[in-house]
């Protein structure tokens, strides 16, 4: 199967940056407000969530080598600023081939050494606006042992650890679960998959993901 990365023009007459500027309706959505299949699609079986009792897993597949991950990141840091308390978010990185295996370890070093929050946009802005090469181990060591906040050795300790092939290996089983084949795309509560296509633009499928998390957290 073919990986693509989804654009954000899904919408007719509106750019991947225009989506940007969208405003969400007053009215807030249902579910019952869209349609499986045609907005969202099903999963045939469903994929264990880590998400607590009372909390709704959505799950944001991304590659810090995608572009359009790039441009959806701030969208996605609004939204989980504003979304409701039952739902719970998770990134998970996609490496399509070999080669994009490195920024998965990066994204998961991060996260063990907790600085997702502070680092993730700085990783989108040196790939792709500064342009600094981060396709291998050698060259995201370098990078990291020059970021004040992660020259203290405990990021290329996690990089290199013994347990990142399991964080690895769970990333890739949650792709090819939810049968990924772009990013940026949503899974949500282990049941539901939408992305760019589907929902015709990724600010609408916030929308979407929203909708579907509080059907699920009522049930």
């Amino acid at each position: 199967m073919q990986r693509r990365e989804f654009t954000f023009a899904g919408i007719a007459g509106v750019t991947a940056a225009g989506l940007a500027t969208l405003s969400l309706p007053a009215r807030a959505q249902s579910a019952s407000d869209y349609t499986a299949g045609k907005d969202y699609m099903v999963l045939r079986k469903p994929v264990a969530t880590s998400a607590p009792a009372g909390k709704v897993e959505v799950i944001e597949f991304f590659g810090y080598w995608c572009p359009h991950c790039n441009t959806f990141d701030p969208e996605f840091n609004a939204w989980m600023k504003s979304a409701p308390a039952h739902i719970q978010f998770r990134r998970v990185p996609v490496a399509f081939r070999p080669e994009m295996a490195p920024m998965q370890r990066l994204f998961y070093a991060l996260e063990a050494v907790g600085m997702v929050s502070r680092m993730h946009g700085k990783v989108f802005n040196a790939y792709h606006n500064q342009r600094i090469d981060l396709s291998t181990d050698a060259a995201i060591l370098k990078w990291a042992a020059q970021q004040p906040e992660l020259k203290d050795g405990r990021f290329a300790q996690a990089y290199q650890s013994f347990g990142m092939s399991a964080k690895l290996n769970q990333a890739n089983q949650l792709v090819e679960a939810f049968a990924i084949d772009g990013v940026p795309s949503l899974g949500v509560a282990g049941k539901y998959y939408l992305d760019g296509q589907t929902a015709r633009g990724l600010t609408r499928g916030i929308q979407i993901a929203t909708a579907l998390a509080a059907q699920e957290a009522r049930r």
